[in-house]
C-alpha cells in the first residue's frame, strides 16, 4: 500500500480545497502508473501544512527568511 506524505508551507489563501483535492488525485494517479498498481484505492495521500514559523532554513525560520526578502 503507497504511503505518500506531501509537505507544503501554510500560505495565506493556498492552497485552496480544491487544489488539494486535484494534488491528492494526480499524485495518486502517479504513483499508480509508475508502481503499476491498480488498486488507487489504497493509496495514502496525506498533505501536511507546515507554518512558516516552524520551517527553518539555514538557521532561520522561512517567516524570518521572507521578511528580509530573502525567499
Amino acid at each position: 500500500m503507497p504511503f505518500i506524505n506531501i509537505k507544503i508551507t501554510q500560505e495565506e489563501g493556498q492552497p485552496t480545497k480544491e487544489q488539494k483535492q486535484a494534488l491528492i488525485a494526480e499524485v495518486t494517479q502517479v504513483v499508480a502508473k509508475v508502481l503499476k498498481r491498480d488498486r488507487i484505492a489504497s493509496t495514502t495521500v496525506i498533505i501536511e501544512e507546515i507554518n512558516t514559523d516552524n520551517h527553518g532554513l539555514g538557521g532561520k525560520s522561512v517567516t524570518q527568511i521572507r521578511e528580509g526578502g530573502q525567499f
